[in-house]
C-alpha cells in the first residue's frame, strides 16, 4: 500500500502570504482554493475547517481478497458538505460572534 504522502505543496502555496502574521496566513489560507491529491477545488472555512469529500471503505475478509493491494470493498464516496457539520451546527465561538 503506498505511503500517506502529507500535501505539503499545497501548505508552502499559502505560506506565500509574505508574512508570518497569523491572520495573514489564515486570510491567505481562506482566499486560496485547495487543489491536490486530497481535495479538489476546496477552501479552509471561515471556522478554520477545510470540508472536503470523505471515501468509507470496508476491509475485506481474506478469501474475499484476490491478491496483493486488494484490501478493500469499493469506497462509498460521501460528499463533504454530508460529512462535515455546517457552520451554524459547528459551534465556534468567534465564527457565532460574527
Amino acid at each position: 500500500m503506498p505511503p500517506f504522502i502529507p500535501p505539503s505543496d499545497t501548505i508552502c502555496e499559502r505560506l506565500k502570504s509574505g508574512t508570518d502574521e497569523a491572520k495573514a496566513v489564515m486570510a491567505k489560507m481562506r482566499e486560496i482554493p485547495v487543489n491536490d491529491f486530497y481535495a479538489k477545488n476546496e477552501r479552509v472555512r471561515e471556522d478554520g475547517r477545510m470540508v472536503h469529500d470523505m471515501y468509507f471503505v470496508q476491509v475485506k475478509a481474506p478469501e474475499e481478497s484476490n491478491g496483493p493491494w486488494d484490501y478493500y470493498e469499493n469506497p462509498v464516496d460521501h460528499s463533504g458538505r454530508s460529512s462535515f457539520s455546517s457552520l451554524d451546527e459547528g459551534g465556534c465561538p468567534p465564527v457565532k460572534q460574527r
